[in-house]
């Protein structure tokens, strides 16, 4: 199934669209009010607002003990979960984004990391080094015990290199196909002997830590990519993470993602230059795309299909959701029992779990990739099943009878200034940042008049109403690109 962009051509953004737009690629989409408190100091604010997320603070943090079940176990499916939830409720979009950024990058599944802990330890590590130098990232990322099990790090010993890691790393973390020799991968491996991790001791779900083990290391001379000696596996990243090679991979990669697809060369130049020059500062490269002409042209306005943490989550950001949400888990109280507590901010999130399990059915599950090369961006998001799911979302929202998965969120709210049918249609259409205009918009109108069966808008039929409205709104080949 293939849709056309409804990119605008020919009209000069204003400030506020050139908000929305950045807020849509860089964020997690934005509510009415979101957008305005980026936009209070203009789109050069929003921008430095988003990129230096530590200043703002969260209204809380989730804890991953709110996710044992009743035997006290830490299922990995449920992780998932935990990470929709962050994502619903930060205020800091950004860290998300390139936390899924770079989980798609360096994807790593738990289908074979069974071991939630560690699932959870290396998401937490991209989110912290989610805009740091590249090469930082790298070498965490490499060393972290998640990705030495995912990628059979800790059986790569002296005399036996298992040439997995050193493959990838190549492959799909730094230079890609085509820019490597199968001697290289043999090599590196040689380079990555002895690294290995320890478990912690006290539970199955205690934090492992990397650990190198020097009699398991080969030190005989190796050559990788051009350099010879005595290389460890920090000189192989060191000397990867210099080559512009790298920098040509990694800015092509992070622009089909949130820029538009297939750029040319002529265009990426100036953003590899700037990376190389900062030594792959990753904030750096994000400022420079943001603040560029080519970001927001009609080139890239509405021509990156969503994936569906796009479709399915910023949805409920935009409603408001995210931010009741969070507020509601502030307000949960400390207790004496803390298991009842954790029971407590645990029923806070179902929303959030829900909307896990549809990015899930539309073919994205947070933490299970397909395989090492991590999802496919692009069209392949839209199949006739997952169109189906997409649809089916404005009903798990809004519900059609107010009793819905999430229909106690009261859509009358945001609706009432204007209860027309247009009017309804047009408040939806702004709420959920949809470009529908002219005939569109009047068949949604319509739409809604005939939900409304000739009775005023009300608290009771608001959900029906909403959701008729909303699932024509995510069926238009409009709302498939962000």
């Amino acid at each position: 199934m293939a849709f056309t962009s409804m990119a605008l051509t020919g009209v000069a953004l204003t400030e506020r669209e050139k908000g929305a737009h950045l807020l849509r690629r860089f964020g997690l989409g934005a509510s009415e009010a979101e957008l305005d408190y980026y936009l209070q100091d203009g789109l050069k604010g929003a921008i430095e607002r988003l990129l230096n997320y530590d200043t703002q603070p969260e209204v809380v943090e989730i804890s991953t003990e709110m996710l044992r079940n009743k035997n006290g176990n830490l299922p990995i499916q449920t992780v998932a979960g935990w990470w929709a939830a962050k994502m619903l409720i930060t205020r800091r979009p950004l860290q998300e984004k390139m936390t899924l950024f770079w989980h798609n990058h360096f994807a790593t599944s738990g289908d074979k990391v069974v071991n939630s802990t560690m699932m959870i330890a290396q998401n937490e590590k991209l989110r912290a080094f989610a805009t740091s130098k590249f090469k930082t990232l790298l070498l965490e990322v490499s060393r972290d015990p998640a990705m030495l099990v995912w990628l059979d790090g800790q059986d790569n010993i002296k005399g036996r290199a298992n040439e997995n890691f050193a493959r990838e790393l190549f492959e799909l973390f730094t230079l890609g196909v085509g820019h490597y020799e199968e001697k290289d991968i043999q090599e590196a491996a040689r380079a990555f002997t002895g690294w290995s991790f320890v478990r912690g001791k006290g539970s199955r779900y205690a934090r492992a830590e990397y650990l190198f083990k020097p009699a398991l290391h080969d030190s005989g001379l190796k050559t990788v990519l051009g350099k010879s000696g005595n290389l460890t596996g920090e000189d192989v990243i060191d000397h990867v993470c210099s080559l512009p090679r790298t920098a040509e991979f990694i800015v092509q990669k992070l622009w089909n993602w949130f820029v538009y697809p297939h750029p040319q060369p002529a265009t990426l130049k100036p953003f590899i230059d700037g990376f190389i020059k900062s030594d792959l500062d990753i904030k750096v490269l994000l400022r420079q795309i943001m603040t560029s002409e080519e970001f927001y042209s009609e080139r890239s306005i509405r021509m990156v299909v969503k994936n569906p943490v796009d479709f399915c989550l910023t949805t409920l950001r935009a409603m408001g959701i995210g931010e009741t949400i969070a507020q509601g888990l502030a307000s949960v109280p400390p207790m004496d029992d803390e298991d009842a507590r954790q029971t407590a901010l645990r029923s806070k999130i179902g929303t959030a779990v829900a909307c896990g399990q549809a990015m899930k059915n539309q073919g994205m599950w947070l933490l299970f990739p397909p395989d090492v090369s991590g999802w496919k961006p692009g069209e392949a998001w839209i199949t006739s099943a997952t169109m189906v799911e997409r649809i089916n979302w404005a009903n798990r929202i809004l519900g059609t009878t107010g009793r819905g998965t999430l229909g106690r969120y009261p859509i009358f709210n945001l609706l009432s200034a204007d209860t027309t049918p247009m009017g309804i249609a047009q408040k939806l259409c702004s709420i959920y940042d949809a470009p529908i205009k002219g005939r569109k918009l009047v068949l949604l109108a319509e739409a809604a008049e005939k939900a409304m069966a000739g009775e005023p808008l009300t608290q009771k039929n608001a959900p029906l109403v909403a959701s008729t409205v909303t699932k024509l709104i995510f069926g238009t080949p409009e709302y498939q690109f962000a």
